[in-house]
């Protein structure tokens, strides 16, 4: 059974890289053009005319966040697209249906996920040499949160796709609620520049603590707790796998 498992989650796995990377023009390269955009823009252009945000350059402070939006964004869109199509389509009844367990079913979508949202932001970084160069102060706490980003948002796609019913409800999440989010999560300011009512608002804001744990692990430079910043990154990953599972192991919105 562990094997047949296997065998499972491995073509889950291809398939959504093999998904991906054959449209790489609409799924790997809009974000790297993105940020280059910011980078010009806010970097290059605007950022010596603001000068320094916590003794690092502005190009320098915006990249981690940046990164952070990019991972978001390939993360939360690979799964939330991919599976809502295979339930859209029908495909997703007969996984139900076979002996292959609902956490090979999670995991499969989940690391597909993971894998677009690291791999994009790898370019991004690459992208991010051209404009300024940087030291990672604590790669091992960047990878992690990193990949705990990438699973959450990974998780969250999943979640909402299970709840769809139409293509508008996969769309809605993207726009109204992680955009916002990601532009109030501190990417292009400290909040220590922000009045004290707006500082404690940002608080309130989950992006705001995985945007400023990697700024600590690429800079060394954060307004939060690092330690503050990743027990919470993995709570909510807890709680995200937990509502994932539970909704898949029954069924919602999938058995007609």
């Amino acid at each position: 059974m562990m094997h047949q498992n296997w065998i499972a989650y491995k073509t889950i796995i291809n398939r959504e890289i093999s998904r991906f990377t054959r449209i790489w023009s609409q799924t790997l390269l809009p974000s790297p053009i993105s940020m280059a955009l910011y980078f010009l823009i806010f970097g290059a252009i605007i950022g010596p005319r603001i000068g320094e945000f916590s003794g690092v350059s502005f190009v320098q402070f915006i990249t981690p966040g940046l990164i952070m939006m990019a991972i978001i964004t390939n993360s939360y869109g690979n799964v939330v697209a991919s599976f809502f199509q295979a339930k859209f389509i029908k495909c997703i009844e007969e996984m139900l249906v076979s002996p292959m367990s609902h956490w090979v079913l999670l995991w499969g979508y989940v690391t597909g996920g993971i894998i677009r949202g690291i791999l994009v932001a790898i370019i991004v970084l690459l992208v991010s040499f051209v404009f300024t160069d940087f030291h990672v102060f604590h790669p091992i706490y960047a990878i992690a949160m990193v990949l705990l980003t990438a699973t959450l948002f990974s998780l969250a796609g999943l979640i909402n796709a299970i709840f769809a019913q139409k293509f508008d409800d996969i769309n809605f999440i993207p726009v109204f609620v992680l955009t916002p989010l990601s532009y109030l999560g501190g990417v292009f300011y400290s909040i220590q520049a922000l009045p004290p009512v707006w500082q404690t608002l940002s608080f309130l804001n989950p992006i705001f603590y995985m945007v400023n744990g990697f700024r600590y692990a690429m800079l060394n430079v954060s307004d939060v707790s690092a330690f503050h910043a990743m027990s919470l990154l993995i709570g909510f990953n807890v709680v995200a796998l937990g509502v994932a599972s539970q909704v898949l192991k029954r069924g919602v919105g999938l058995k007609q």
